[in-house]
């Protein structure tokens, strides 16, 4: 008989999640005052018992797994397990992760000793200990159908709520086959990225059988989050560049691209496509 799988032990979690919209003030082009929707950004600084790691620019609604999925993207920590508590301080806008342990995280220095500033809005950050185990990651061969990508795009057009009333932010959700796991909206779409790394990382849940969409550029950044957690499909509303596209190639990823209604590129993978959908009009992708 083979023994149940042991649930990781999880970490204390404070839910301190913030408004994502704030109501202003302003004059139309008549001159005339109305009220509008800006979407919140808040500076958070995550902590790692007591030693400061990075500051990042959020929405702020998802702090906590914004953290998780920041330090296990970034390979800083390896383990749930190994994480006590996570607990977000606005007033000082910090959200502190004690580790089990309290040592921190070790060779902190050197992990940190050097940093690349990504091309990812609000600025994203690489640590060259992420790139270093990037190539440990095996990705599974699978296949996608078109009419599950079509099915993917309706999906998510009637998600990103804040961006729909107020603009300015961007978009990831999770799928699995034509079913949107979880949506998650943020300043930057590497934040976005991160906090649904860090819930699939609480709940111990496996990539290789789901779809990251976004709506914003596949950069390199994104493609390494995305491999870390073991998703092997990326679909985009915008592109993907030069950089996003070698890693991609590299580890045998399907990205596909400029993503709407019923028309993409695939940018790579297309052996991986099955197109049993092609329109009877359409009978090449444009």
């Amino acid at each position: 008989m083979t023994a149940a799988k042991k649930t990781p032990r999880q970490p204390r979690l404070s839910r301190a999640g913030l408004s994502p919209v704030h109501q202003v003030r302003v004059y139309d082009h008549l001159g005339k005052p109305r009220e509008a929707a800006v979407p919140g950004e808040s500076p958070l600084t995550i902590k790692v018992d007591g030693h400061e790691i990075v500051t990042l620019m959020t929405l702020g609604t998802n702090p906590e797994e914004l953290a998780l999925g920041y330090l296990h993207n970034q390979r800083l920590v390896e383990r749930i397990e190994d994480i006590e508590s996570v607990e977000v301080d606005w007033a000082r806008e910090t959200v502190n992760v004690a580790t089990r342990h309290g040592q921190g995280i070790k060779d902190l220095e050197e992990k940190l000793s050097k940093v690349t500033v990504t091309s990812g809005c609000g600025q994203g950050t690489l640590f060259s200990c992420t790139v270093d185990k990037l190539y440990e990651k095996k990705m599974p061969r699978v296949r996608v159908r078109q009419s599950t990508i079509y099915q993917v795009l309706k999906a998510v057009a009637s998600l990103n709520p804040v961006y729909r009333l107020a603009g300015s932010v961007h978009g990831c959700c999770l799928c699995q086959g034509d079913r949107v796991i979880m949506s998650v909206e943020d300043v930057g779409r590497h934040n976005a990225a991160d906090a649904i790394a860090g819930r699939m990382w609480l709940d111990g849940m496996a990539g290789e059988d789901k779809i990251l969409f976004t709506t914003g550029r596949l950069t390199s950044e994104i493609l390494i989050k995305a491999a870390f957690m073991g998703i092997p499909v990326l679909i985009s509303k915008s592109g993907v560049t030069q950089m996003g596209l070698e890693l991609a190639r590299d580890m045998g990823m399907v990205v596909i691209g400029r993503a709407k209604v019923s028309r993409f590129l695939v940018f790579n993978g297309a052996e991986q496509v099955v197109f049993d959908a092609i329109p009877q009009s359409d009978g090449a992708l444009k």
